[in-house]
């Protein structure tokens, strides 16, 4: 009787074990069968097309938009990379290319080089900021465009090439060797005093965490007894330069980042292997709304294990892991396979893209959704939003008028004159520009067009629009011109009102005449708010370690 019972009990299992196996078998199938049969409609609809559309069309250009169609519908870093476009995204991805290492651009009236990379072919030829380029080689670039230009700079490395430009009012010839060009990774790093290092870290390419260490090392070697690391504004890249960036100052053995996706080859668990460079010193880390992927993974694991104070704003929130899969003809796909999960357990993607394909809106974490994790001394750290930091800094706000300056390019015009007429300056920590530059740059300004609207201006425009639609505008028509009268604002004044901000944009454009991105960058972090604060918390390590410890409520 006993075995009698038995026998259902281990039958019925044996029998759903089966079913449940045809039955993802069969699901797996018609998967397959639903691929084949839509890429089969696909090619057959592109080849009736060259058959029977009336106009001519071009397959490849036809493809690569329906290719990007499909794409778009996943997320914005699921890409389609065709064979022609190799090049620019190994350069992308690694930071090395063939050239001679300047970046160009349109300023209006043609292309010029807009910064010349120190030590690269076009800064040792001598080329310049504003250099207008005419010719290369035996091909006139007047009039071309932008992209255009670059690929006639770009070539095998060792080839030579000539390049024509209009500097000032003089015609000059450069001869130039490309060479194989690898961007750096930290454009800059440099003691702000005795005691305190600063590390500008732009991008994640290859290399990345060498330069952040030997930057390290450097400064410690200078005397620095405390850091400040820069995020600010980078975009990400490699995951393994972000584990060994976080390795240079975690101890060994420790969890970094976590990959999770659909296929098992793609989950993954980064640890520190190494003895870190210093795992005691100080240190702060700047980050920003544009501080994405790879910058969120150091900045986040710091936050995690309590090793740095994170000060400036909320972090991008990008979460996901790309694999990049070869495609038949030289082509690559892009594709995100997975998100990733620093220390604390958290996943900091901040969009839910499977939501927004349903509903066609941009569907962001809700707060009520976000869950509570915990770092290493056990303070209290939130998912789903990008990384938060400890202590706020509100972005830099500037006056319309320096936004017309600099969009209407009298700033960078300025800062080249004064580079004809000044042969050299002080270092870019000391310079300035003095009250006798400004009375020069006012005339400068004299006939030119930078017209603009104050934010007071905006407001009474807004004010006069709701009036008309509420009928309310006969009656307070005269208050509004006298309003209006009265905030018409004065270019000549706003140009004094906001005489500190302007000179600090105009000294830190000359300062990139002589002294190229570094010195640009130098130059900007003083009177930086985000770096002020950084030296007030690493000159109070009270303050450092009350921040690092958690709350009792």
């Amino acid at each position: 009787m006993i075995q009698k019972l038995k026998k259902p009990v281990v039958f019925i299992p044996l029998i759903l074990v089966l079913f449940s196996g045809v039955f993802a078998f069969q699901q797996k199938n018609d998967k397959l069968f639903a691929l084949a049969k839509n890429i089969d409609i696909f090619a057959t609809l592109v080849r009736e097309l060259d058959s029977y559309y009336v106009d001519e069309i071009d397959p490849d250009q036809l493809v690569t938009i329906g290719i990007n169609a499909m794409l778009e519908e996943l997320d914005p870093y699921t890409e389609y990379i065709p064979e022609e476009e190799s090049d620019d995204f190994r350069m992308l991805t690694t930071g090395e290319y063939a050239g001679v290492g300047a970046l160009i651009g349109n300023r209006g009236e043609g292309n010029m080089v807009l910064m010349p990379y120190t030590g690269f072919p076009a800064q040792t030829a001598g080329l310049k900021i504003a250099d207008y380029l005419l010719k290369i080689d035996s091909v006139d670039v007047v009039g071309k465009s932008t992209s255009e230009v670059s690929e006639l700079l770009k070539g095998p490395a060792n080839t030579p090439l000539k390049v024509r430009v209009l500097r000032d009012k003089d015609t000059l010839d450069f001869a130039l060797v490309r060479k194989k060009i690898s961007l750096k990774n930290v454009p800059f790093y440099g003691k702000l005093d005795e005691k305190t290092g600063y590390i500008k870290l732009g991008d994640f390419t290859t290399n990345a965490s060498a330069e952040v260490r030997n930057a390290l090392v450097s400064l410690k070697s200078q005397g620095a007894e405390r850091l400040i690391l820069d995020l600010r504004d980078n975009p990400g890249g490699l995951v393994s330069e972000a584990v060994e960036i976080v390795n240079l100052f975690i101890p060994k053995g420790k969890d970094v980042v976590k990959t999770l996706g659909k296929l098992q080859n793609v989950n993954y668990n980064y640890k520190t292997t190494k003895t870190p460079v210093d795992k005691d010193i100080p240190m702060v880390v700047l980050i920003n709304e544009r501080s994405a992927s790879a910058a969120e993974i150091v900045a986040g694991a710091l936050q995690d294990y309590d090793r740095a104070v994170l000060l400036g704003r909320k972090s991008f929130g990008k979460g996901l892991v790309q694999t990049t899969i070869p495609l038949t003809y030289n082509a690559q796909v892009k594709v995100t396979t997975a998100k990733y999960y620093i220390p604390s357990g958290r996943c900091i993607q901040a969009i839910d893209y499977a939501q927004t394909r349903e509903n066609g809106e941009i569907t962001s974490v809700p707060d009520s959704l976000r869950k509570a994790f915990k770092t290493a001394n056990g303070r209290r750290v939130l998912d789903g939003a990008g990384i938060e930091p400890d202590d706020l800094v509100e972005e830099v706000s500037y006056a319309p008028i320096s936004y017309t300056l600099v969009t209407g390019n009298h700033i960078f015009d300025f800062a080249t004159r004064y580079f004809y007429k000044h042969k050299s300056i002080s270092n870019p920590k000391t310079f300035t520009v003095t009250d006798q530059d400004y009375e020069e740059f006012k005339k400068f300004l004299e006939g030119k067009e930078y017209d603009y609207t104050t934010y007071i201006e905006k407001s009474v425009e807004d004010l006069e629009k709701y009036a008309e639609k509420e009928d309310y505008f006969d009656e307070i028509k005269a208050q509004l011109d006298a309003i209006k009268a009265k905030v018409n604002h004065s270019k000549e004044q706003d140009l004094e009102n906001h005489k500190d901000e302007v000179k600090k944009i105009l000294s830190e454009e000359i300062v990139s005449r002589y002294y190229f991105q570094e010195g640009m960058i130098e130059a900007g972090l003083d009177e930086d708010p985000a770096v002020d604060l950084a030296k007030s918390y690493l000159s109070d390590p009270a303050k450092i370690s009350k921040t690092l410890t958690a709350t009792v409520k």
